[in-house]
């Protein structure tokens, strides 16, 4: 069995790894990358592999460092299956689409010029109808429910907390005389306690961990100081008759800015007037993602529920306005009255807020918040260190505007949150596999596990192959749950569907036989999660 690293080594995108066994070529995650020229040419080279041999693609999030070549994958022959779990699917029907466009868009742009100075014309990575090809082949899961994908396969997605259906993936390959290994691929690991969704679950056991390292050189502001910090900048910039203009990542971020806006605005009933400034998300897909929350609620933490079931709607305020058509967008930049505008993409690579920058950035009133991660080589890095001038939209702007960051409000989990996942594990990796972060985060934090945790890390390069050995087959891999302990999680997980229908209580035990569960514990609980998931549908929609 290889393991091969085909993406995210040493930088923050381009996700893509490739697990090949004695039958079968996995993938996991097959992302777009992102940020400087030159990274960005990555995603017009061949894959390493041919797309006709890959079997199946287990997708960690809807985020496009993630899936965005997925449309070129199937567009190149790959007619496997992809699972993920329900939320991410869903959001992968709306950003894939979405990319497709973005990509037919900037050829189009770029052939007007090449035509012009008489070169060929390019093609697009992949179109919208392309994209919209490649949804026939997701199949979705809820968090925690075991599929057992082959004979040899299995996995299990849980809830990684970076943002809506984002999963931590544990993947079990059975093989050579019928010994398993088990491997983790942590995804994009989330901050703790952030709105909406819940934390990141803890794993108990792994014999190969690939694990992402964003932050693993910093730490993070508290809850409490990023959105006092936030509130602070607006009502500043707005005293001073300017406008605030936020890069934000339409699936996650945004509806996370909504959700602490919602909650100043509806519950500090002393603001003046004059600082209810209106707030514009100019985001056609991040409108489109705000439903797709509203349709997985049994993804949200209890808080978020709560609210919800009290009749308070936390990603609708008074003073909130989605913005749809791109005349309207439009109008923003035509109008000087304080306000706040949230639009994609987060790094500013592309779409409306690269239109919203060259009309404000020149303003020494105005404010720009960055409140997400910004990789090397993209506008939004650049701004962030300090450039005084830059191009947008072919003109060269002034930065004027008070350039902010608030790393506080990050979806990626910081050092002490890394190290503190780790720590959920009893039985620690044999490896740790750092990617998905900059030279040196992975560096700091591979110093900080093994010293802490005694376990040996490893840093890939582009293209690097791990080798499994068989003696490390020995080892095996199944969960630590013993038959006692899985017992009692089926009743605390029966107790929960069945309090909310007093009359099965009394029938507990009668389809927890010791045989039955030993046999069916699986197939047990991923009914149990089904049916828990309907009950909280159920609630959600009498409580509207």
């Amino acid at each position: 069995m290889k393991i091969q690293f085909l993406g995210a080594s040493k930088i923050v995108t381009g996700s893509n790894i490739l697990i090949t066994t004695g039958n079968n070529k996995i993938l996991i995650d097959c992302g777009m990358f992102q940020g400087s020229e030159e990274l960005e040419q990555l995603n017009n080279e061949p894959f390493e592999f041919d797309p006709k041999e890959i079997d199946y693609l287990f997708l960690s999030h809807a985020h496009i460092d993630h899936s965005g070549r997925i449309p070129k994958l199937v567009k190149e022959g790959f007619k496997g299956k992809i699972y993920c779990t329900k939320a991410t699917k869903e959001l992968a029907e709306i950003m894939l689409v979405d990319s497709g466009h973005i990509q037919e868009s900037d050829v189009t742009w770029e052939n007007r010029k090449r035509k012009r100075s008489g070169k060929p014309p390019l093609e697009p990575l992949y179109t919208v109808e392309d994209a919209r090809n490649s949804l026939r082949y997701f199949e979705s899961a809820l968090y925690n429910q075991k599929l057992y994908i082959n004979p040899s396969i299995s996995i299990r997605f849980r809830d990684a907390g970076h943002i809506l259906g984002s999963s931590i993936i544990e993947i079990w390959i059975t093989e050579n005389k019928n010994q398993t290994v088990k491997i983790v691929f942590s995804g994009d690991l989330g901050s703790k306690d952030k709105p909406i969704i819940k934390n990141f679950e803890y794993i108990e056991d792994a014999d190969y961990l690939i694990m992402e390292s964003t932050y693993g050189n910093r730490l993070h502001e508290s809850k409490e100081q990023r959105v006092e910090k936030l509130i602070s900048i607006i009502n500043e910039t707005v005293l001073k008759g300017g406008s605030v203009i936020i890069p934000s990542f339409a699936v996650g971020r945004t509806q996370e800015l909504i959700y602490e806006l919602n909650k100043y605005y509806e519950y500090n009933q002393d603001i003046e007037m004059f600082l209810r400034v209106p707030i514009y998300i100019d985001s056609p897909m991040a409108i489109a993602a705000t439903e797709v929350f509203k349709n997985n609620s049994y993804c949200f933490n209890e808080e978020t529920k709560n609210l919800i079931l009290s009749g308070d709607n936390p990603l609708v305020f008074e003073n909130l306005h989605y913005v749809r058509s791109h005349e309207e967008s439009m109008r923003l930049n035509e109008v000087n009255f304080p306000k706040v505008v949230i639009s994609a993409s987060g790094m500013c690579t592309a779409g409306r807020i690269r239109h919203h920058l060259k009309h404000n950035l020149w303003k020494a009133n105005n404010s720009v918040v960055f409140v997400g991660y910004q990789a090397n080589g993209t506008l939004g890095r650049i701004l962030k260190d300090g450039a005084k001038k830059v191009k947008l939209l072919g003109e060269e702007i002034a930065v004027l505007a008070n350039i902010y960051s608030i790393e506080g409000f990050s979806g990626h989990a910081d050092q002490q949150e890394l190290l503190d996942w780790l720590s959920g594990f009893k039985k620690m990796p044999s490896r740790v596999f750092l990617v998905h972060g900059e030279e040196e985060s992975t560096t700091t934090l591979s110093k900080l596990i093994e010293e802490k945790y005694k376990t040996k890390t490893i840093i890939p390069n582009m293209g690097y192959t791990f080798q499994i050995e068989d003696e490390v087959l020995k080892s095996y891999s199944g969960e630590l749950l013993e038959p006692v302990e899985r017992k009692e999680n089926i009743k605390k997980e029966l107790q929960q569907v069945y309090d909310q229908f007093e009359s099965l209580v009394d029938k507990t035990d009668r389809i927890i036989d010791e045989k039955i569960l030993n046999k069916e514990y699986d197939s047990i609980k991923n009914k149990l999660l089904q049916l828990q998931k309907e009950l909280l549908d159920l609630n959600i929609h009498l409580g509207e």
